[in-house]
């Protein structure tokens, strides 16, 4: 299928241009179970951010771990708050092994589509790095509210699902290097 867009021709692209989602199966399986995780969630779209919701925290589970929730306004407030409920727990003697971001920006007429989604996604890998903190980012960003559905739901996309999946991935990567 051919996805380009021709020069001048504003028209967003359909869902036909979607890449299908490819997950291959992961095959490091130190244990992690008893691990806590965060999810910091935005919810600027309710019911969007419901099915993003369902597809982590069903990763989380099925994984064996805890998990605490904290709601921000929107995309742009996760990482502040990430780093916020990182040193709480860690001054509360109970520390967080990994990080979920869930959020959705669907493009507007203005520039602040560009600079949420760039900013937040920024944010969040600077803090991941900078922690050493497993962290999946599930802020999606798309040009429509369809586009934001069929990234959400966890029978279609699990953008959720994914990025529970990704921070569970690299807290395996942490736990069996940090052990040698």
């Amino acid at each position: 299928m051919d996805c380009r867009v021709e020069p001048g021709n504003d028209d967003i692209l359909d869902e036909k241009t979607m890449a299908d989602a490819r997950r291959a199966p992961l095959k490091d399986q130190t244990d992690i179970s008893g691990a806590r995780a965060l999810i910091v969630e935005a919810r600027f779209y309710d019911d969007i951010q419901d099915a993003l919701m369902e597809g982590a925290v069903a990763e989380l589970k099925a994984a064996g771990l805890s998990h605490d929730v904290v709601t921000v306004p929107g995309a742009l407030e996760i990482p502040a708050a990430i780093e916020i409920a990182l040193d709480a727990a860690e001054s509360t003697g109970k520390p967080y092994d990994a990080a979920i971001a869930l959020g959705c920006v669907i493009r507007g007429d203005t520039i602040h589509f560009e600079i949420v989604s760039m900013e937040s996604s920024r944010a969040l890998m600077d803090l991941s790095v900078a922690r050493r903190m497993p962290l999946g980012n599930g802020i999606i960003t798309v040009n429509t509210e369809a586009q934001a559905w069929a990234r959400a739901r966890a029978g279609e996309l699990n953008k959720g699902g994914d990025a529970a999946r990704a921070a569970l991935a690299m807290l395996r990567i942490k736990r069996r290097l940090t052990r040698i």
